[in-house]
């Protein structure tokens, strides 16, 4: 259970500190009042290891939920540092509860709510603190904070996805893997002083089964190597700048799953610059979020290039045209949005497209890989099968030769 650190003022109107544990800061503010004690300040105790070498990210679906509470505090008339104190006092989240705390202290004294929010990066996205900029300027915040609430439970839906539509033929490849480990690495090694001992004349497939399960046995230190630079490579491609970019760069050519990706970007970029021109945001400056927002490197370089031709006069559609990153339908749906001023509605309907477009790769995706993975499965367990079959028939022939 947290504990928390507080500041009061108890019944003789001296100021106390001290720590109290309880689920929420509502709780304890709740168990101070009832000790006849009334609180100036409560925030989470931290210990002596409690240390954060960087700092915790919001998990989406709790922003989501702030966001939405928000914006019924909002158009109920409730002051934002009252829904602030209130959301943040109920948070089960602790990075979300510590930055809530801190966004209060700023506007108590004088500091705007997107600059507060803009404090916070690893809570607030920069999209988010650019549609709150906009909304304190057209006196909307309550319209723009539901759209944001509807934006990021959509980018978690395609999320949800695109992680399920590439998480499936992960895990049917480890477990095939493993599968022929255990037989190869294990099973096979155990008939193998019988083979020897009757001097068998192995099959083929036997044979090359027994070679590769060398490198279990006598060979292990090969397979170790190889297991190590497998796990170099993949942290090399997560965490490391470079090898992020060529991930990224490699992961578009991958056939199906490379438009899966396209999709789900031009998704992203479609849906956040359509709620940024929704809540009144410029269209330079939301290009420029946006652009940070997209995850992929080819994508960010090339939107970033059509930005620029934007500030020098091109337009909007022209430069994306140019880009060659959004199909024929999408293109046709910007021109109409530039030349009628309904851009931000056209972004709306182009998001819903690829959305669409999205569900539809992801359903052929699974329908075209799961009887590939069946055939797949089967043929390696198959072989090995037919490795150890052939093996056994071969070791009864050879004794009722000799007999």
């Amino acid at each position: 259970m947290p504990k928390f650190a507080y500041s009061a003022i108890d019944a003789a109107g001296a100021e106390i500190e001290g720590t109290t544990k309880a689920d929420t800061i509502g709780t304890a503010r709740s168990i101070l009042v009832e000790q006849n004690l009334f609180p100036i300040k409560i925030e989470e105790a931290r210990g002596l290891l409690d240390f954060e070498l960087t700092k915790e990210k919001v998990k989406k679906k709790n922003l989501m939920n702030f966001t939405r509470q928000l914006a019924v505090f909002v158009k109920a008339g409730i002051p934002i540092t009252d829904a602030l104190t209130t959301i943040g006092d109920e948070s089960t989240d602790p990075a979300l509860r510590r930055a809530l705390g801190e966004m209060v202290d700023d506007l108590r004294n004088g500091g705007l709510f997107s600059a507060a929010a803009a404090q916070h990066p690893q809570v607030f996205p920069n999209y988010y603190v650019g549609i709150l900029q906009a909304a304190e300027l057209t006196g909307r915040l309550d319209e723009s904070l539901d759209s944001l609430a509807e934006f990021i439970k959509r980018e978690m839906d395609t999320r949800s996805k695109v992680v399920g539509a590439l998480a499936y033929p992960l895990v049917v490849m480890s477990m095939s893997m493993v599968t022929v480990l255990v037989l190869a690495g294990y099973v096979l090694p155990q008939f193998k002083p019988l083979f020897e001992e009757l001097d068998a004349d192995l099959p083929l497939p036997t044979r090359m089964m027994l070679f590769f399960a060398r490198f279990f046995g006598d060979l292990w230190y090969i397979t170790a190597i190889f297991f190590l630079l497998t796990i170099a490579t993949i942290a090399f491609l997560v965490m490391h700048p470079t090898g992020k970019e060529l991930w990224q760069r490699m992961s578009l050519k991958i056939p199906v799953i490379g438009g899966i990706i396209e999709y789900a970007i031009l998704e992203r970029f479609c849906a956040v610059l359509g709620t940024m021109l929704v809540a009144g945001v410029a269209v330079p400056s939301a290009m420029e979020t946006t652009t940070e927002a997209v995850a992929n490197i080819v994508y960010r370089e090339q939107l970033d290039i059509a930005r620029q031709q934007m500030l020098e006069g091109s337009g909007f559609t022209q430069p994306l045209i140019e880009t060659e990153l959004f199909p024929g339908a999408a293109r046709q749906m910007f021109k109409v949005g530039e030349e009628t001023g309904t851009l931000d509605q056209q972004l709306e309907v182009a998001a819903e497209y690829f959305n669409r477009e999205l569900e539809f790769r992801i359903e052929r995706f699974t329908t075209m890989f799961e009887p590939i993975m069946i055939i797949f499965v089967g043929a390696v367990v198959g072989f090995v099968a037919i490795a150890l079959v052939s093996a056994m028939y071969g070791v009864l022939n050879g004794v009722q030769e000799d007999v």
